[in-house]
């Protein structure tokens, strides 16, 4: 382009210098966000670290509870009354 041209804006606006990044291509250029280490699971695997562990350690704390903690005191004292 000439310097001593006259800037013309319209020139501008019929041809971009660059794509846009937001407009839809014709090819999914958004399949990346869905698979390998993005897919939906692999999102939310780790959302809540330690819960399996947790669960298991309370389930665990129950049944123990439940067969070897049993409380005799409390049978007892229904009883008197």
């Amino acid at each position: 382009m000439d310097p001593r041209t006259p800037f013309d804006p319209q020139q501008l606006l019929k041809k971009p210098s660059r794509p846009d990044p937001w407009a839809k291509m014709e090819c999914d250029s958004d399949a990346w966000r869905y698979s390998g280490p993005f897919t939906r699971f692999n999102r939310f695997k780790g959302a809540f670290p330690g819960l399996g562990i947790a669960t298991v350690a309370f389930a665990g704390y129950c049944a123990y509870e439940a067969m070897f903690m049993s409380d005799t005191h409390a049978h007892h004292a229904e009883a008197k009354h």
